[in-house]
C-alpha cells in the first residue's frame, strides 16, 4: 500500500506485471512502457530476493509443495481481484481525485495473501513469482502455474472493465 501511494504519481505505480498488462489492455498504458516496466519489475524483484538470500544466509528453505489446480485457482481469483481493483480505483474516471486507491489495492493483496497465501503463497504478481522462486520458496518448475494464472487474471480484469464500463476512456494518471 505504502509503495503505491509512494509512486502512484510517478509512473502509475506499476510494480505487478499483471497490472502493467490489465492497464495496458484497459487502454491506459502505453505500449512503449509495457516492455520496460515489465523488465524493471522482474530485475526488481530478482534483485530484492537475492539481497533476502544474501541477509538469510544458512537459514534452510523447503520450497513450498503446490498443487497445480488450486495454486492456479488460487492465483488466478485474487490477481483478477487485484487488477480489477487497480483499473477500477486507480484509472476509471468515476473515482478520479480519490485518495483511497493506495489502501484499496493494499488491503485487496492483503486479504489475498491472508485468504489464499497457504495454498498459492499469494503472490498474485508475475515478479513476485520471479523472487520467490530465485528464494527457492516455489521451484522453478512451477513458475508456469504462476505465469499463466496471473497473466490470464490481468487481461480477464482488462476485459471485464472494458464490458462493464464502455464509455470509460479517460485516465487518472498521465502515465496510465
Amino acid at each position: 500500500m505504502v509503495m503505491i501511494f509512494a509512486g502512484g504519481h510517478i509512473s502509475g505505480g506499476h510494480y505487478n506485471a499483471a497490472v502493467t498488462l490489465g492497464v495496458w489492455l484497459r487502454g491506459r498504458c502505453d505500449t512503449k512502457d509495457v516492455a520496460p516496466y515489465i523488465i524493471a519489475q522482474v530485475a526488481a524483484a530478482a534483485l530484492a530476493a537475492l539481497a533476502v538470500k544474501f541477509l538469510k544466509a544458512g537459514v534452510a528453505v523447503t520450497p513450498m509443495n503446490l498443487d497445480t489446480v488450486p495454486t492456479l485457482l488460487a492465483e488466478f481469483l485474487f490477481t483478477f481481484a487485484l487488477v480489477f481493483v487497480v483499473i477500477n480505483a486507480a484509472t476509471a474516471k468515476g473515482t478520479e481525485n480519490n485518495s483511497f486507491y493506495g489502501a484499496a489495492i493494499g488491503m485487496t493483496v492483503m486479504t489475498g495473501a491472508f485468504a489464499v497465501g497457504g495454498i498459492s503463497g499469494g503472490a498474485f504478481n508475475p515478479a513476485v513469482a520471479v523472487g520467490i522462486s530465485t528464494m527457492s520458496l516455489a521451484s522453478w518448475g512451477n513458475i508456469w502455474i504462476y505465469l499463466v494464472a496471473e497473466f490470464a487474471a490481468g487481461a480477464a480484469a482488462a476485459m471485464m472493465f472494458k464490458i462493464l464500463c464502455p464509455d470509460d476512456k479517460k485516465s487518472l494518471f498521465a502515465a496510465i
